[in-house]
């Protein structure tokens, strides 16, 4: 039974459960699993994990994890925490989709992990769906206030979670789509917080600068974003779903089609104005991207 508590501002639950006696299983064997987890479910195979969007589920109470895990393991490379503190080691070693935490936890709670997730520019890129018990409008306030994409009260539909999850990520799939295949949708358009519209900012600043030349190199590039390799890379592509040569290689292109638009340059010189060593692999990779020939694009 739920009942809603107007004093305590949270649903309480009241359950009744028959009593049964079973024989527990011996510590020793238990002792290394956490509740609700299988050995096969946790392995997914690097096939998988490359096809499907990883999600980092974040909830103190294990039974919920649990739920949490199993029903949305057989859709999404589920990955799990049992608070911000530990969310904040997985997302050390793991590239994460969008993230599922509860509110009230021990250590750092839901609020405090999505304010450090916006205000980091490894993690800003992240969507954050919050779950709580919490009814009041104040608490939901907060919780969009620091970045969360959604907010969600307990209980809930698993069948609405889901829906969310879809959502979210489907429609920054859709952005993505649209600016790899428009050539005048600018990569700023991507951007879902202010960390994130600067990083772009600033890459693309640099990479203008030194737009003709053809030796460019990723690690250069890295330096001057003040990142390493593997976190520049990790970023681009929780913002993008690219790597950064695929970027390069894009922003050069997106550069050549407003150049002939403008109808000032013909191809060739173009060509080496965004930094292709040669006018035929150049008009190979602008038809590759865009369906249509540089020549051709000038006269639409």
């Amino acid at each position: 039974m739920l009942v809603m508590d107007r004093e305590l501002d949270c649903n309480r639950f009241i359950l009744s459960i028959p009593i049964l006696h079973q024989t527990l299983p011996d510590d020793s064997e238990e002792q290394h699993k956490k509740p609700g987890y299988d050995d096969e479910d946790r392995e997914v195979s690097d096939k998988d994990k490359r096809e499907v969007a990883s999600i980092l589920v974040v909830e103190d109470n294990k039974d919920m994890l649990a739920f949490v895990f199993r029903q949305l393991s057989s859709l999404y490379h589920v990955l799990i925490a049992e608070n911000g503190v530990e969310a904040l080691d997985v997302l050390e070693q793991k590239s994460v989709d969008l993230i599922i935490s509860d509110i009230m936890m021990p250590l750092m709670d839901g609020v405090e992990l999505c304010k450090h997730l916006k205000q980091n520019l490894d993690y800003s890129h992240i969507p954050v769906i919050l779950l709580t018990a919490k009814t009041n409008l104040e608490s939901r306030i907060e919780g969009l206030e620091e970045g969360a994409d959604a907010y969600i009260e307990k209980p809930f539909s698993m069948e609405y979670l889901r829906a969310n999850v879809a959502n979210l990520l489907s429609n920054r799939e859709r952005l993505r789509r649209h600016f790899i295949e428009f050539p005048f949708i600018k990569a700023d358009a991507m951007a879902q917080t202010k960390a994130d519209e600067m990083f772009i900012s600033k890459l693309n600043e640099y990479v203008l600068r030194h737009l003709d030349n053809t030796d460019l190199q990723i690690d250069d590039i890295a330096d001057a974003m003040n990142m390493g390799r593997s976190n520049f890379y990790r970023k681009l592509k929780g913002i993008l779903n690219m790597s950064p040569n695929e970027y390069l290689r894009l922003f050069r292109l997106k550069q050549a089609a407003s150049i002939l638009k403008e109808g000032t340059y013909g191809v060739v010189e173009v060509s080496y104005m965004v930094g292709f060593s040669t006018p035929s692999y150049f008009s190979s990779c602008f038809k590759k991207q865009f369906g249509v020939l540089p020549k051709d694009f000038i006269s639409h």
